[in-house]
């Protein structure tokens, strides 16, 4: 467990990841504090997903150097549960379904896990569905379970919502969502961040999830390394100039990995 005298901040330093055969992260320093919304933006291929995946501790990716620490507690040294116990929280880019697990049965587990009281969680799941427009008829589905695309987003802000952590990473949340969903959607991840000190890293494409979820800083993440890093208007300039524009290079298209063997892992789109 973190000293709770230590500074509170999600910080990678150095981190230099690969997947099957192919160097994906090549150097990446950043650092997220509480109540802080960092994007990340790039073209595809950049290593997105990729850093999203292993914070979380995706198995299958090899991380060759460098460290993440989660308010003083190495990442690197935890499996992928008890990262999450830790306080991190991933919203998937694909959010899989869970057949036989009930939603409300898994946030009950992950509020005895956590030390938190299990008979509220109920009463949460309720009014956060109506915070974010969630039919709460879906409340009682397995996870993720027969829900649109949609449906799925709004479902992984339910549970990042009612299990509370301290920082979440947001892979591409904003996808499959219409207008009104991302409004719901990010005005969610803006409040926690002003309500409980969330501290939020949003890798996006686009700049319109930025509309509502105020970024404090963009980076803008390319071969595997932030390249450039910016207040808000960042993101405007991307969506006016493109990459080519603001790096001053045209992306090139990044090699595939060999012989991963991801077969259907919820986790797709490894070079993200």
């Amino acid at each position: 467990m973190a000293d709770p005298t230590t500074e509170r901040v999600l910080r990678i330093e150095g981190l230099c990841a690969r997947v099957a055969d192919i160097d994906i992260l090549t150097g990446i320093d950043l650092e997220v504090r509480p109540g802080e919304v960092h994007a990340v933006m790039g073209p595809n291929g950049s290593g997105k997903s990729t850093l999203a995946h292993v914070l979380m501790g995706r198995p299958g990716y090899e991380v060759t150097a460098g460290s993440i620490s989660l308010d003083g507690v190495d990442l690197l040294e935890l499996e992928p549960w008890e990262r999450a116990q830790a306080g991190l929280f991933l919203a998937m880019q694909h959010p899989t379904e869970v057949h036989g697990v009930g939603l409300e049965s898994m946030l009950v587990e992950a509020a005895r896990a956590g030390g938190r009281d299990p008979d509220s969680v109920r009463a949460a799941m309720v009014v956060e569905a109506a915070r974010i427009g969630f039919d709460e008829k879906l409340l009682d589905r397995h996870v993720n379970a027969d829900l649109s695309g949609g449906e799925k987003k709004r479902n992984e802000t339910l549970q990042l919502a009612v299990i509370g952590p301290r920082y979440a990473v947001l892979d591409e949340i904003d996808s499959g969502l219409d207008v009104d969903a991302l409004a719901a959607v990010s005005r969610r991840v803006q409040d926690a961040t002003r309500e409980s000190g969330l501290g939020v890293l949003a890798i996006t494409h686009f700049s319109r999830l930025l509309e509502v979820l105020e970024a404090d800083t963009v980076h803008v993440l390319y071969g595997g390394r932030i390249r450039l890093t910016g207040g808000p208007e960042l993101s405007g300039r991307l969506e006016a100039e493109g990459y080519a524009g603001v790096l001053g290079k045209t992306p090139e298209p990044a090699p595939a990995p060999s012989g991963a063997g991801f077969g259907d892992d919820p986790f797709t789109d490894p070079l993200g």
